[in-house]
């Protein structure tokens, strides 16, 4: 859920699409040798991320042209091989991508985050080639990698490309630094030609998985800016799904503990295209995605492994919409439905408090009334699979329209650290499987 507070971010970056250097593509794949599957094992999803069509205005909009794009995501669950996601699926053209690399971060220098550790450096392949053409609307997958990767560990995805981009298809709320130089930096160690480094995307990089042995599959995260760490420390990996991966792993360290797949997006909506305004004259824009109904084949659905679900959206219908309870109870019941028709586990959960939050006409007490007759409906629900029930955790016990301040990330409407971990730390794990 994006929020007003945040809007001088989205100009920020907006600016910088419009004066910026193009932007670049993040790749993934296979080492060197083709030769490189374990035995008997099979994929898992580590990371993903949504992604959707690029802005209207700015780098986003403009593309890449010769420019290289280093890119960091925190990994879930490991495994000794790997394989990257790319995605064109919002662009309107094809496009190439040169060379792209994988790595670890170097970890012992003053700029940690774009350099690289030059001997865990290793190239990405695509059929076997070092570069490929990612069709308009249509992903490419990297060939498997025999690359050891750690259960929550960071990697550093380099792609450059050649040529222009067009329109990008990128996700806008990383919460974590990502790169930007001039010309092929796919082998360049050291991140100083990387000279624009904004915090908010990911370029065309959609996701990573790893093999591993008797995998139990996947949880997926579809939710807003609270799933999408909106209000969290960048760079710090402090949202409520990293913490909830943190927690598993920590509850069952072997390979029976599922990847967690973060693939919520910042100010989506159940019932309304981002690009639609809301209340408090807060802009439409293409970052925002799609309805979330219109997400499930593209954002859950196809994910590696996927096995759960947790939908937790509906505030931005209420507080940018000022949509009814039945329309928003009803998109929930659909998602719900298309998930477990699939055979997947659907969780579902409660919405959480906002008062305070935003310009005069965001936050009223119909809105909150509204808001309150979806959380009864979801807690007297028979339907979903279970119920995580965010309001109680992050309410305040003496103005439960409100977060606790100690949850506060100070805009009344996104937890802070301390409250993703306190999200994490209430999902029941039996309602996983452990």
């Amino acid at each position: 859920m994006s929020t007003p507070k945040r809007w001088h971010v989205v100009a920020a970056a907006a600016a910088l699409l419009v004066t910026g250097t193009p932007a670049v593509v993040a790749s993934a794949g296979p080492s060197g040798t083709a030769a490189g599957r374990p035995d008997r094992s099979e994929w898992a999803g580590s990371w993903a991320t949504a992604v959707t069509r690029g802005n209207s205005v700015g780098l986003t909009n403009t593309g890449l042209n010769n420019q290289s794009v280093r890119m960091v995501v925190h990994v879930s669950v490991g495994g000794p091989a790997l394989r990257v996601r790319l995605s064109n699926l919002y662009g309107e053209q094809a496009v190439a991508v040169g060379r792209a690399t994988v790595a670890r971060p170097n970890t012992a220098t003053a700029d940690d985050l774009s350099d690289i550790d030059p001997a865990s450096l290793r190239p990405l392949t695509f059929t076997g080639a070092a570069s490929a053409t990612m069709n308009r609307g249509a992903e490419l997958l990297s060939d498997p990698l025999a690359f050891p990767v750690a259960d929550d560990s960071d990697l550093v995805v380099t792609v450059h490309f050649p040529t222009p981009t067009g329109p990008t298809t990128f996700h806008g709320q990383s919460q974590q630094a990502n790169f930007i130089g001039a010309g092929d930096l796919t082998g360049a160690a050291e991140g100083s030609g990387f000279t624009t480094r904004p915090t908010c995307c990911w370029f065309f990089l959609s996701g990573i998985d790893v093999q591993r042995k008797a995998s139990p599959g996947a949880l997926v995260v579809l939710s807003d800016s609270i799933g999408d760490g909106n209000g969290s420390t960048v760079n710090a990996n402090r949202r409520w799904p990293d913490l909830l991966s943190d927690r598993l792993l920590a509850a069952r360290p072997d390979a029976r503990t599922p990847g967690v797949l973060n693939l919520s997006l910042a100010g989506n909506r159940l019932n309304h295209e981002g690009t639609e305004p809301g209340d408090g004259n807060y802009p439409g824009y293409y970052q925002l995605g799609p309805n979330a109904a219109a997400r499930l084949n593209e954002d859950v659905f196809p994910q590696t492994g996927v096995r759960t679900v947790v939908t937790h959206l509906g505030i931005n219908d209420i507080w940018m919409s000022n949509d009814s309870a039945e329309a928003i109870i009803a998109t929930l019941r659909q998602i719900n439905q298309q998930v477990q028709q699939r055979g997947l586990t659907s969780l579902v959960a409660t919405l959480t408090p906002y008062e305070g939050h935003g310009a005069p006409g965001v936050w009223t007490a119909q809105k909150e009334a509204t808001r309150q007759a979806v959380n009864t409906y979801l807690r007297s629900s028979r339907e979903f699979d279970g119920l995580l029930d965010f309001d109680r955790v992050l309410r305040d016990p003496a103005r439960p329209s409100a977060l606790l301040p100690a949850y506060d990330s100070g805009d009344h409407i996104h937890p802070n650290d301390a409250g993703n971990q306190a999200l994490a730390d209430a999902v029941p794990l039996r309602l996983l499987g452990m």
